[in-house]
């Protein structure tokens, strides 16, 4: 397999190339080392001239030869995503991935037999022996190979994967296996999902615990914002306080009761919010300032 790495063009990802020559159907642009790259005519920007930069995708076109668009696909080289089945035939399952030609994934890069029409998460890899881009399901060796460098509190982005009995198993930005905890989540998850994430914990085995709420007091912010948001389209009331049921405070502030007490906390002490025998009421004026720290 040639090296494009090395040469500066990177297959299967976005690259900035400068156009070097037009033609009738297009334009040619410079690949380095690997030669003039074809982008056709239907991707090119209005108006591009040669020595301009434009910023496109590279990849192998049905005949195997290197071309670019400025096309965006739904994953790149190194991304895992959820893609639908467009058909399966002998060689494997043909995912719509965005781009004209289709993303396959070999049957033997399959855990279960795909069936066109649904979805499912893959990971976008460049195959080492054809230079070739394709997607699989066993995207398990693709992960955990560097040492996460996350801090409690840290933002990521996760995709979920799989559901296990303790929660949803993630790959958090697309090198780390992660695991959301079911007592975590306050509005229901499934697999394909793609959300952002809050660290807790990076075990000893290098995996990580995060949770799709902010952590500690950032979390107890959020919350607060929740609720004067929700007194605010309620008319300034609800009757719901720190007595009230922890499912119906799950259901409406998609939190726990321990965080919904936290935070109706501190909108009592900086005076945003009156605690009533039917529930709380919102006092601040009109114009007032957000219930987030300053």
């Amino acid at each position: 397999m040639r090296d494009f790495e090395a040469s500066g063009v990177r297959v299967g990802r976005f690259n900035t190339l400068q156009v070097v020559k037009l033609v009738n159907f297009g334009c040619y642009l410079d690949g380095g080392p690997d030669g003039e790259i074809l982008m056709p005519a239907k991707y090119m920007p209005q108006g591009l001239a040669v020595g301009d930069d434009v910023r496109v995708f590279v990849y192998y076109d049905s005949e195997d030869r290197l071309v670019a668009t400025t096309e965006t696909p739904l994953a790149q080289v190194g991304q895992l995503a959820c893609l639908m089945v467009k058909q399966v035939s002998g060689p494997g399952a043909f995912l719509d991935w965005g781009l004209t030609k289709d993303l396959l994934v070999p049957r033997g890069e399959q855990r279960d037999a795909m069936v066109a029409g649904r979805s499912y998460v893959v990971y976008v890899f460049q195959d080492e022996a054809s230079g070739r881009i394709a997607a699989t399901q066993k995207f398990a060796r693709f992960l955990d190979n560097v040492m996460p460098r996350y801090e409690e509190g840290d933002e990521a982005h996760a995709i979920v994967t799989d559901l296990t009995p303790l929660g949803y198993k993630v790959a958090v930005d697309n090198l780390f296996t992660g695991l959301i905890y079911e007592s975590d989540v306050y509005k229901p998850l499934a697999v394909g999902d793609s959300l952002k994430v809050y660290v807790k914990k990076v075990r000893e085995d290098d995996k990580l615990d995060v949770s799709p709420n902010p952590i500690g007091f950032a979390k107890s912010f959020d919350v607060a914002d929740r609720v004067v948001e929700m007194l605010r389209n309620s008319g300034g009331e609800l009757a719901v306080g720190d007595k009230s049921n922890p499912e119906l405070i799950k259901n409406l502030f998609e939190c726990s009761k321990k965080s919904f007490k936290m935070a109706i906390g501190n909108l009592y002490k900086k005076g945003v919010i009156e605690i009533t025998p039917r529930g709380i009421k919102l006092i601040e004026p009109k114009g007032g300032n957000s219930s987030r720290r300053k």
